[in-house]
């Protein structure tokens, strides 16, 4: 399923998913009823869920989209989805990143799983909190952790899983997306660049790679940020990372792709280098290729049938089928951006 995402939305739509298991004809698989909540990040889209496999939307709270089927239900409140005995999951776009912790605990003690938008919680301890509750509730959260699961990435965790490149030594990461008169500048709204432009280059080095990471050093600059635009928000950054085998990886991160070029809003480069040779994903996946004392192999081949992540949770769900990650391994990157980026806040000058 492919996100849904509005440039600009970011503090001002609200958007609610919620999902229950519902029953369908007699003889078919219950599917799971899902409430949109928030608009502020990448949603799940209600025409996609018109025809999903496995959840089917039964709720929306706060959204602006037009022609909802008539049964859909639109509520005009967190609350009222969570009153909602056919809602069994939320997806989570809360309208501050920092609210979002604490909506997820709401919605699991009310009985629903969660699916919530990057970052799903500002520090470890927020975290921690969630995991505890939803191990309390026996409700199940997740975090819209589909980085490497579109393509070209599935591709490239498929064939360094395969052991195409060999050892896994050092992998480079860089995401740089246009500023955008619209980019938060406080970071309780998006959560700031570290953490939600960082996760996606976390999950590759981990997710892609094949690779845990073992410890982080960053750095943030505001150097170069537009002069009218005042508060904490950071326009560029990197973190030194030790994998956990001894290897070592770096992410490149910023606000600065230049606007007005062919190159995607998310401009990204993927290149892990191994003891047999390397792959690579440049310009945002338009160009890919291995490279090993054998040849090159140019571009990739497409992973068959790669699924987005929430029809995976979904399925996972509704019929027991096994997620391509334990949950450590899919919030470990998330668990250690946030280590990271506390020890930014600490060390950062006091006003």
């Amino acid at each position: 399923m492919r996100a849904w995402f509005r440039p600009g939305s970011f503090g001002v739509g609200l958007l609610c998913v919620a999902v229950t298991l519902l029953p369908v004809a007699a003889g078919a698989a219950e599917k799971l009823g899902v409430a949109l909540y928030g608009s502020n990040g990448h949603q799940l889209r209600p025409d996609t869920l018109a025809t999903h496999a496995h959840a089917r939307l039964v709720g929306v709270a706060g959204v602006r989209a037009t022609n909802l089927p008539p049964e859909v239900k639109r509520y005009a409140s967190l609350d009222e989805v969570l009153a909602d005995p056919a809602v069994g999951l939320v997806s989570l776009c809360s309208p501050r990143r920092a609210d979002q912790a604490r909506d997820a605990i709401r919605c699991l003690e009310a009985g629903k799983h969660v699916y919530a938008e990057k970052p799903s919680a500002l520090t470890e301890a927020e975290l921690d909190q969630i995991l505890a509750v939803a191990k309390r509730t026996g409700k199940q959260f997740h975090e819209m952790a589909g980085t490497v699961f579109v393509q070209p990435y599935a591709a490239m965790r498929r064939r360094v899983s395969e052991g195409a490149v060999g050892e896994v030594i050092q992998i480079l990461v860089q995401k740089s997306y246009r500023y955008g008169a619209t980019r938060p500048q406080d970071e309780a709204i998006d959560g700031g660049m570290f953490l939600q432009v960082g996760i996606h280059a976390a999950r590759m080095i981990e997710h892609a790679g094949g690779v845990r990471i073992a410890s982080i050093e960053g750095w943030e600059t505001t150097t170069g940020k537009p002069a009218k635009e005042a508060g904490e928000g950071k326009i560029a950054g990197v973190a030194q990372i030790r994998l956990e085998n001894g290897g070592l990886a770096t992410i490149v991160m910023n606000y600065l792709n230049p606007a007005g070029t062919p190159l995607p809003h998310g401009n990204e480069t993927l290149r892990i280098f191994g003891t047999k040779g390397f792959i690579e994903s440049v310009d945002g996946g338009a160009r890919t290729r291995l490279v090993t004392s054998a040849g090159i192999v140019e571009p990739l081949e497409p992973t068959p049938a790669a699924q987005d992540y929430f029809d995976r949770v979904a399925a996972h769900l509704v019929t027991g089928a096994a997620l391509p990650l334990t949950l450590d391994e899919e919030l470990h990157p998330l668990r250690m951006l946030l280590r990271a980026k506390e020890t930014l806040r600490r060390s950062a000058p006091k006003p």
